[in-house]
């Protein structure tokens, strides 16, 4: 089976990338291929390189509060290029409450702050396509 491809997306205004990249090292230690389109991303530019570089699953974090505009932006602009087989998945400090409406969104599963790596890492290997 071909390695999973995973973008590690940063998008919003957020300047904070430590937990990405520690999530980002994470499924690269567990054999993924990975992405990290750095900070500060548009959702047009995640789901433009999300389709560009042929991705299994689209990872998002966010930290700044804006995930409940961003999130489903996302998902909505990479199933109107005709990804629906990406799992999208996305974490960072997300409030309990606003995680039922991601979901109904698109989002596949939400990881916020101290979720173990393996955890991220067992879930898109139970869900990618």
């Amino acid at each position: 089976m071909a390695k999973v491809r995973v973008l590690v997306a940063k998008p919003g205004l957020d300047g904070h990338d430590r937990g990405a990249k520690v999530v980002a090292r994470a499924l690269r230690d567990a054999g993924f291929e990975v992405i990290y389109t750095g900070l500060r991303q548009t959702p047009e530019q995640i789901a433009e390189a999300a389709l560009q570089e042929d991705v299994n699953v689209v990872a998002m974090s966010i930290l700044s509060g804006a995930h409940p505009h961003l999130f489903p932006k996302v998902v909505n602009l990479i199933r109107e290029k005709g990804m629906d087989d990406v799992l999208i998945i996305g974490g960072g400090v997300i409030p309990e409450t606003d995680i039922p409406a991601l979901k109904e969104a698109g989002i596949a599963e939400v990881f916020t702050p101290g979720t173990p790596t393996g955890d991220i890492v067992d879930f898109i290997k139970a869900n990618v396509k």
